[in-house]
């Protein structure tokens, strides 16, 4: 018997995971959690064989449960509506089992389960495509700059953090303005987030 805990923060669609799984013969759901934080606990006292996660849930995100978990015996699916590269890359460095799209057919869920309880992985075919297509353009310090500055800190604030100049800070944001290809830094932290490259 496959045992499997579900996380996910709308009340139906865990209900509905829930009944869907219990009707296979070889799974059984022993636990139900609405955020992050009661799924890892769950996780810690049942044990199960399988965490299905939503990534965008309240108290912890479900990618921040499947860095938590990473090595742990549980194998972790990544279950989301979100097909962004930056989710995508974060949840195969965390080492998730799958990465399914929550319009995916119904019958795919159970058999990505079997598949992944045999040791393979399975990921949503757009987001492979997504994540050859295209590689987070910013160097490590034009991440941090982009954090302090969707952190609310000005060209000063971010200098002194950073122990720079702030023509160097004005340097890092032209650049980072013209590798994603955006006018302003509203539309940077926009961009950055669509793709959902902030960690």
């Amino acid at each position: 018997m496959i045992r499997i805990v579900i996380a996910e923060d709308q009340r139906m669609l865990l209900g509905a995971l829930g009944s869907l799984l219990d009707l296979e013969e070889d799974m059984e759901v022993v636990g139900k959690a609405s955020n992050g934080e009661e799924a890892l606990a769950l996780v810690h006292r049942l044990l199960p064989d399988i965490c299905i996660m939503d990534i965008e849930m309240p108290a912890k995100s479900g990618l921040d449960v499947a860095e938590e978990l990473k090595g742990h015996s549980c194998k972790i699916i990544i279950l989301t509506t979100f097909a962004r590269p930056g989710y995508f890359e974060r949840a195969r460095k965390a080492g998730v089992g799958g990465y399914l799209l929550k319009d995916s057919p119904s019958e795919d869920l159970a058999s990505s389960i079997r598949i992944i309880m045999d040791g393979r992985r399975i990921y949503a075919p757009e987001l492979v495509d997504m994540a050859f297509e295209e590689e987070n353009p910013l160097t490590d310090r034009e991440k941090q700059v982009l954090g302090l500055i969707a952190d609310g800190k000005n060209t000063k604030e971010i200098a002194k953090e950073l122990f720079i100049t702030t023509g160097t800070v004005r340097n890092y944001i032209s650049v980072i303005l013209d590798k994603l290809d955006v006018s302003n830094r509203i539309e940077a932290i926009s961009r950055f987030k669509e793709k959902g490259w902030f960690k």
